[in-house]
């Protein structure tokens, strides 16, 4: 990975006030480089590839070799969220797969904080993700020097669930404490849940069914930006 781009990267995350992120996961993964054509024509300015290891969270899904063939197929920037039980055993080759920035769970039996700093010292962007029930207030010692709060609105790695609105606090207090972090907000985002987020004080939605259900990619992505006055 070259650290130059990976901070250009987060640079233009930093340089956009409201980003609509789609997370890959519903994508059409027979057809990857269409599905990339699409987004990208489609106006987005980043992508959220989420990584489940069947520990951590129930669900298994991808690894390194996913986000290397998505490197290879676009510039946009690459948003590695990680659900896995031991992330420091992975962060490095994930660098090196392309992300330019790698986001961890608060909720991991390892020591989360020192993951962190693995992951600074490889010259990409930390992220630190919380589920919606650790506090804001647990995890307050390590935000002043993260890159990106990834606030979720459900339980990581469950699907179906409903928006849960404690992650609106979340966002607002830790968007008048820490104006420096790039907030990101991930669970049941749509029409009918973005403005609230963007109000609260959230730069990044992480959205799924709301872009690939829907038969024209840019038209929901024009929609969701809609939604939130951009």
């Amino acid at each position: 990975m070259n650290t130059a781009t990976a901070t250009a990267a987060m640079q233009k995350l930093r340089s956009e006030e409201a980003i609509v992120v789609p997370s890959l996961l519903l994508c059409d993964f027979g057809n990857l480089e269409r599905e990339l054509e699409r987004l990208e024509k489609a106006g987005v300015k980043a992508l959220h590839l989420d990584v489940m290891d069947g520990q951590f969270v129930p669900n298994l899904t991808y690894g390194m070799p996913i986000v290397e063939g998505i490197r290879k197929r676009t510039t946009l920037p690459i948003d590695v969220h990680l659900m896995i039980a031991e992330p420091s055993k992975f962060v490095s080759q994930f660098v090196d797969a392309g992300a330019d920035c790698i986001t961890i769970h608060a909720e991991v039996q390892e020591n989360y904080v020192e993951v962190l700093d693995q992951i600074r010292e490889l010259g990409v962007g930390v992220g630190l993700a919380i589920n919606p029930d650790t506090a804001l207030e647990e995890v307050a010692k390590v935000l002043p020097n993260i890159d990106m709060l990834l606030t979720m609105s459900v339980n990581a790695g469950f699907g179906g669930q409903a928006f849960n609105p404690v992650v609106l606090e979340k966002l607002s207090t830790a968007r008048a404490q820490h104006e420096h972090l790039l907030l990101e907000v991930d669970g049941g985002i749509n029409l009918e849940t973005i403005n609230s987020c963007f109000q609260a004080g959230a730069s990044l939605f992480v959205v799924g069914s709301a872009i690939f259900k829907q038969e024209d990619y840019r038209i929901a992505v024009e929609r969701l930006c809609e939604a939130i006055g951009r």
